[in-house]
C-alpha cells in the first residue's frame, strides 16, 4: 500500500488509523487491545475497502473515559470519529468489547450502518460465567493490570503457549502491559455488565448482521453467537473451527475471509 493510503490523526479524544480506498469498514477492537491487534485485519481489506481503526476511549492512544462511562458513550464515540472523517455510512466490525460497541452503533444509528459483524461476541452468559468475568472485573480494580495478565493470556492462548501462537500471545501481551490501568479497568467493568444489554433489542437490528467466533472459545461461544443470530432478522452466524477468542490475530485468514465473504454480501 502506498504511504499516502495510510493517515494517522486524533479526533478529540479519539486516536485513529485510516487505510486504503473504497466502501469505510470500521474496526472496533476489544477490552485491553488497541487498533494494532487489527493489523492483519487492516492489510488485508485495505486493499478494497477505505479501513477505519480507532483505539476505544481508555486504550491506546485516545482518551481515559470518565468513571461510570455506558455502552452508548462508546457508540458516541464511534460516531463523533465517522462525522471527523466525513464518512455518512460504514459496515462496522467489532471483537469482544468491540462487538458490543459495534452492535450499540449499529442499532442506535442504523442509517449509517450498512452492516455489522460482531466477533467473539458475548451474550447472556451463564451464572458461572457472570460470576467468573464479575471476578476479573474486580481484580482489575483492586490488584492493577499486571496481575491479570498471565491468567488473561492462559485463558486465550493455553499454558504452556503452543509454538505456532507465541507471536500472537506476545502480541496480545504487550497490549495488556501497554493499556492505561484505570481506562482498563472502567472498560472492563462495563464489559462484564453488558452481555444482556441487546437481548430485548436484536429483533430490530435492520442490516446485515455476521455473527462470528471460534469453536474453542469458551465465553464468547458458539451458542451465544448462534443465539443472537437467532434473533437478528438478517444475521447468520459462522463458527471457525479449532479457533479461541483471540483469532484475529491468531487465525487471520480465516477471519479475513469470513468478513470479506459477509461485506461482499456473499454470507
Amino acid at each position: 500500500m502506498k504511504p499516502e493510503e495510510t493517515r494517522t490523526g486524533k479526533a478529540g479524544p479519539t486516536a485513529y488509523t485510516v487505510q486504503g480506498r473504497g466502501e469505510p469498514v470500521v474496526l472496533v477492537h476489544g477490552v485491553g487491545m488497541a487498533r494494532a491487534v487489527w493489523a492483519q485485519q487492516a492489510e488485508a481489506l485495505a486493499r478494497e475497502c477505505q479501513v477505519v481503526s480507532y483505539d476505544m476511549l481508555g486504550h491506546g492512544s485516545s482518551d481515559v473515559p470518565p468513571e461510570g462511562v455506558t455502552l452508548a458513550d462508546y457508540a458516541r464515540q464511534l460516531e463523533a470519529l465517522l462525522d471527523h472523517l466525513g464518512i455518512a455510512q460504514a459496515n462496522v466490525v467489532g471483537h469482544s468489547m468491540g462487538a458490543l460497541v459495534a452492535l450499540e452503533f449499529a442499532l442506535a444509528c442504523p442509517e449509517r450502518t450498512l452492516r455489522v459483524a460482531a466477533v467473539n461476541a458475548v451474550f447472556q452468559r451463564t451464572p458461572e460465567q457472570r460470576a467468573a468475568v464479575q471476578a476479573r472485573a474486580a481484580a482489575l480494580g483492586q490488584e492493577g493490570a499486571a496481575a491479570t495478565i498471565a491468567p488473561t493470556l492462559e485463558r486465550w492462548f493455553g499454558n504452556p503457549v503452543p509454538a505456532p501462537l507465541r507471536e500472537s500471545a506476545d502480541l496480545v501481551g504487550r497490549l495488556l502491559r501497554e493499556v492505561n490501568p484505570v481506562g482498563y479497568a472502567r472498560t472492563y467493568e462495563l464489559f462484564a455488565s453488558s452481555d444482556r444489554i441487546h437481548e430485548e433489542r436484536l429483533a430490530g437490528l435492520a442490516m446485515p448482521a455476521l455473527f462470528l467466533t471460534g469453536e474453542l472459545d469458551a465465553n464468547s461461544s458458539p451458542a451465544m453467537s448462534q443465539a443472537m443470530a437467532r434473533l437478528a432478522p438478517r444475521a447468520q452466524a459462522v463458527v471457525l473451527p479449532r479457533a479461541r477468542h483471540m483469532m484475529n490475530v491468531t487465525h487471520p485468514l480465516e477471519v479475513n475471509g469470513a468478513l470479506r465473504n459477509f461485506l461482499a454480501g456473499k454470507q
